[in-house]
């Protein structure tokens, strides 16, 4: 019995990890008077901070467009800078802050060609 237990706690924290991740970042990115991405209204001006999780370099409607996926916590934003194949310093891991309109486009909500900051 008290292997069973041991083993239904490991699998509850491995399960909880992930909202352990959430609160962390919700903790680093969205302190007061900074906006989380899920509240973040649409078509208004808006700064929101967070970390890079994916990159993706994808073209739309024939120009190249560098995609950077930016999670802080509550939500993400998908962040498109069209023309661009790469920008120094934008990677995975990187934290950033942004500053745009946030739009949806297919369902997804989109920032087009954000002002933006490298973080430490």
């Amino acid at each position: 019995m008290g292997e069973k237990g041991r083993l239904r706690r490991t699998l509850s924290r491995w399960a909880n990890s992930e909202e352990d991740y959430a609160r962390d970042m919700r903790a680093t990115y969205v302190k007061s008077g900074h906006v989380a991405i899920a509240e973040a209204p649409d078509r208004e001006p808006v700064e929101l901070r967070g970390t890079v999780r994916s990159l993706l370099m994808r073209p739309r409607g024939g120009v190249p467009a560098l995609e950077a996926e930016l999670y802080d916590g509550s939500g993400v934003v998908t962040i498109v800078w069209l023309g661009r194949r790469r920008i120094a310093g934008i990677d995975p891991g990187r934290s950033l802050k942004v500053r745009g309109r946030i739009g949806v486009h297919d369902g997804v909500r989109t920032m087009y060609n954000p002002r933006y900051e490298l973080m430490a």
